[in-house]
């Protein structure tokens, strides 16, 4: 048979997946393109490899088996090339780093830096939320990965970097901006504009509130933290986010920290990749350099008058650290 590496590339993607468009915008290719390579390999292989019922795909026993093979040649021929990229070194390396939807607003700058340290490094740089993050490291996808403490039954190596503390935030002209010692019960009357549901700062919120007796009102969702700052600038509620994601708007003072009951509430920012998985010298390189030099790219000016303008001591509870 004259299989081509580019056909299995396609038909592993689609049969992950089980959907076309899925895998055309994973590959960067169009669904045309995508059904045509799928053609040319039922049409190689001679058996269907997919059968369409309603608008959903399924694999036939063919699809099944040469899928349950093409994982395993995907696997190797990963691993050849993380030995080329290995024998490259720092010189020309590549890296692939995903990061949680929080963490690109200091993660840029911490790339950037690590992008002029290692010049010739190919980066692939992707940002997500806590589902997209999952399903890279499941997929062997990133080598590396900035997110919130992963779920302790996955197969992964998590290790602490940096804290990350979750403010009330409120428009500057909120009835609350400058009163000192607000209760959480004063919070009932609020309502809040949320994280989507399966985000791990909504549920760490969520079940922080609900240990201290109280239940608050989501008036909406949003599925980032930029759409949530502007919907509290806007009046549409306040907000729950991380103190990384404010730099702007504190200093312009668009935005102010409520000094809340109990807050902030202090969570890690993790580095993660897949337990056993051999990194190359460049994601070895740059794990080191997250963990040497994160903290210089946080506006720690910024946080240090954050954090005395809500002076009360605040446990670090480990169960709050969830992912965002």
């Amino acid at each position: 048979m004259n299989i081509t590496l580019r056909q299995l590339k396609v038909f592993e993607r689609v049969a992950r997946r089980l959907s076309f468009t899925r895998a055309a915008e994973e590959l960067y290719l169009t669904q045309p393109a995508v059904s045509m390579q799928i053609k040319q390999f039922e049409e190689t292989i001679g058996l269907p490899l997919f059968e369409r019922l309603g608008k959903k795909i399924y694999l036939t026993r063919a699809g099944e088996e040469l899928y349950r093979l093409s994982r395993t040649i995907s696997q190797q021929l990963d691993e050849a090339e993380l030995l080329i990229e290995e024998l490259k070194g720092t010189e020309g390396g590549r890296l692939l780093v995903a990061v949680a939807s929080t963490v690109h607003h200091f993660g840029i700058r911490l790339l950037a830096e690590f992008c002029r340290r290692y010049p010739k490094v190919r980066v692939n740089f992707k940002v997500t939320n806590r589902k997209g993050l999952l399903q890279q490291l499941e997929d062997n996808e990133a080598d590396i990965v900035l997110m919130g403490q992963p779920p302790d039954d996955a197969d992964l190596k998590a290790e602490a970097f940096l804290k990350n503390p979750l403010v009330v935030i409120a428009p500057a002209n909120h009835p609350l901006a400058g009163k000192q010692g607000i209760a959480l019960d004063e919070l009932k009357n609020e309502t809040f504009i949320m994280r989507e549901q399966g985000s791990g700062t909504r549920t760490s919120v969520e079940r922080f509130f609900a240990e201290q007796g109280i239940q608050i009102t989501a008036s909406m969702e949003m599925n980032t933290n930029g759409a949530i700052k502007q919907g509290v600038e806007e009046g549409l509620g306040l907000g729950i986010v991380s103190l990384h994601t404010l730099e702007r708007e504190l200093e312009n003072g668009r935005l102010v920290i409520l000094d809340v009951e109990s807050f902030p509430l202090l969570r890690q920012w993790f580095i993660v990749h897949r337990a056993g998985k051999r990194l190359s010298a460049v994601a070895r390189e740059f794990a080191e350099f997250v963990r040497a030099e994160a903290h210089s790219f946080v506006r720690n000016d910024i946080i240090d008058a954050a954090l005395e303008a809500s002076p009360r001591t605040v446990p670090e509870i480990s169960h709050l650290c969830q992912t965002t």
